[in-house]
């Protein structure tokens, strides 16, 4: 399960997904954000997931991929469901057996927050998937910029936070490396009593601090060695571009949050 997270993860592309400005997949990603919560009955929701869908279809990432990278998640969202369909209480009695209800609403409302969750992963992982960790961190520094004339250090802020979304695939892939060597040497992680399984996860949690350890300090050595003393007086290479698509792009998502706005119940 842990070679399909995709969350952290880059695929190089031309999609028009691909082509977009940084900062404009970042502006859109967080609006939308705010946008998932108009949606409130069953036309706005079917409105939300056909126009993630689109994205998708637009990014050219195959949507087979995508759902396999829901497997890690898969658990959070479905105990999500759960805990609505028996903690909400409303409508049409649909099923009742001794003390356990399920109402209409119940169901209904986590049909809804499953959705919610769903079209947020999709749009989260499409963007890291189609913006390289240096994009990102630019990206992050460009629109943190008016933060410095309170003295905030942006360009270590965006670093810290580009370094660590890189690495949640690189510890996760370490991660499974990990157990599949204790697996080998007869170490049963996924049966026995919930005692037995916790210390199991102790022998899995050492090596993997290390390992995390480790590869923070290589990465450090890496940057002093190639004369990285912070933001101050840093220039780019690579400079962002501001496009037409990316003005499009806002556009058509703020058009989308209209609809949304003038369709809730």
């Amino acid at each position: 399960m842990m070679e399909k997270m995709i969350f952290g993860r880059f695929l190089p592309g031309d999609s028009p997904i691909h082509k977009l400005d940084p900062r404009s997949k970042l502006i859109f990603v967080f609006a939308f954000i705010v946008i998932v919560f108009l949606a409130n009955n069953v036309v706005t929701y079917a409105m939300l997931l056909t126009f993630t869908l689109l994205i998708v279809l637009v990014s050219r990432i195959r949507l087979y991929f995508l759902i396999n990278g829901l497997k890690p998640v898969l658990f959070l969202m479905v105990f999500t469901f759960l805990i609505h369909i028996f903690m909400t209480k409303g409508g049409a009695e649909v099923f009742h057996w001794k003390s356990i209800t399920i109402y209409e609403d119940g169901i209904r409302q986590g049909i809804f927050i499953s959705t919610r969750f769903l079209v947020l992963v999709f749009m989260t992982s499409i963007l890291t998937l189609t913006t390289s960790p240096i994009s990102i961190t630019d990206g992050i520094e460009v629109l943190l910029n008016p933060l410095k004339k309170i003295k905030v250090p942006v360009h270590e802020l965006a670093l810290m936070m580009s370094i660590s979304l890189r690495f949640i695939p690189t510890l996760m892939d370490e991660t499974d490396k990990i157990m599949k060597a204790q697996m080998a040497r007869g170490s049963d992680l996924s049966s026995g009593p919930i005692g037995e399984r916790i210390k199991a996860v102790v022998p899995l949690l050492v090596p993997l601090f290390v390992s995390a350890f480790k590869r923070a300090e290589d990465l450090a050595t890496a940057m002093e060695v190639r004369g990285y003393r912070g933001g101050e007086g840093r220039t780019r290479y690579r400079q962002l571009k501001w496009d037409m698509s990316d003005t499009f792009a806002l556009v058509l998502l703020a058009v989308m949050a209209i609809i949304l706005f003038y369709y809730r119940g």
